[in-house]
């Protein structure tokens, strides 16, 4: 009994411990969908300016904006960044105001533009 109490406080300890990586719900995203609809890009754009309803996706997408800005996607798994380097791309092409307004809201200062832009250009 008390070898099946200590894997269970193992189990537990190792459940609780924080994920190296995002949530890989979404890795199967159609970011290429979303920046080929302008209409849709758009609505995620309002989601994530607060300015618009989100989706669950949008939701989720929202909250993790800001912490994956900070580490330069350091929680993002291969096929995250590819998702995230699409996503940028539609927007800064097809929508280039709304991405100025995304990059005031969640970097007002400037003290990731550089880190991020370097992330953008990479391809890991």
């Amino acid at each position: 009994m008390k070898t099946f109490v200590v894997f269970a406080m193992c189990l537990a300890a190792a459940l609780a411990l924080p994920a190296d990586t995002y949530n890989p719900e979404y890795d199967n995203f159609n970011a290429k969908e979303l920046v080929e609809n302008p209409r849709l890009l758009k609505n995620y754009g309002k989601c994530f300016l607060d300015q618009g309803p989100c989706t669950a996706e949008g939701s989720d997408f929202k909250k993790t904006i800001p912490e994956a800005l900070r580490t330069t996607c350091a929680k993002c798994t291969p096929k995250q960044r590819e998702l995230i380097r699409t996503v940028v791309r539609g927007f800064q092409k097809d929508l280039p105001e709304m991405w100025s307004e995304l990059v005031k809201k969640e970097d007002p200062k400037g003290e990731y533009k550089e880190s991020f832009e370097k992330f953008l250009n990479g391809s890991d």
